[in-house]
């Protein structure tokens, strides 16, 4: 694990004279499973957004599946799978319906289109639903398929956006289960949860504080460093210095 899929150095973005991110650095290296965790207003959102190259840095730079996060801003969103918790799929659509117009925006071919929509409803057992309307799914079901349908193209990176908020704990179990066989295949996952148990499920975490990483390592290494017992205590020591909220 010692490719960099992902890596940025001194990324900076200001609102007027606002600094949302500040001069952040690190790399994600290649099948890694990275945490990357801050309270609201912290910055990370804002810092993502950079790295899918859906918002121009303001200075510093980065690159994200070998494309340059402000030259090939448009060249990133081929080669990486994103999933929100607010919005992934098509409610009024029916599960193969969102799968063909997913993989459509991704520029599947019709015969790889077909191949990998029948492979991704065997593997979750959905093969009696493909003509269900993605609204009437049970939310655990939603966000299984919404991640399924994010790496459908096979991306090098996925980035989940708090993927598992609402959902019970088997559920999030499972979906864990599926982020760690991504993983194990190649797939490097960027992972924001407000769940501070999930975090510890990561190869490594960050943690932001008023735009600044003031921790990243293992969650192990992590918490030894800090003397805390879980990565929930120490989110919660380096939080109380924040200084600004959303």
């Amino acid at each position: 694990m010692n490719e960099a899929v992902i890596s940025v150095h001194e990324l900076t973005k200001r609102f007027g004279d606002f600094t949302a991110v500040d001069r952040i650095s690190f790399e994600v290296f290649r099948g890694e499973i990275f945490g990357f965790l801050g309270a609201n207003g912290a910055g990370k959102t804002t810092a993502m957004r950079m790295l899918c190259g859906l918002s121009r840095p303001t200075s510093g730079c980065g690159r994200v599946a070998g494309c340059d996060i402000v030259r090939q801003s448009e060249e990133i969103k081929r080669h990486i799978g994103y999933m929100s918790q607010r919005f992934s799929l098509y409610d009024d659509l029916t599960v193969r319906e969102n799968i063909r117009l997913f993989a459509g925006i991704y520029g599947l071919s019709r015969r790889e289109t077909g191949t990998r929509s029948d492979d991704l409803l065997r593997r979750l057992d959905f093969a009696s639903e493909g003509n269900t309307l993605v609204g009437a799914l049970p939310l655990g079901w939603k966000q299984k398929l919404a991640f399924s349908i994010a790496t459908l193209h096979r991306p090098e990176v996925v980035f989940l956006d708090e993927p598992t908020g609402g959902v019970d704990p088997l559920t999030r179990r499972q979906f864990w289960e599926m982020i760690y066989e991504a993983a194990a295949g190649g797939t490097t996952l960027f992972v924001t949860t407000h769940y501070m148990d999930e975090a510890e499920y990561c190869s490594r975490v960050s943690i932001m504080v008023d735009g600044r990483i003031r921790a990243l390592d293992t969650p192990a290494h992590l918490k030894q460093q800090y003397a805390t017992r879980s990565i929930d205590e120490l989110f919660r020591l380096l939080a109380r210095g924040a200084q600004r909220s959303e």
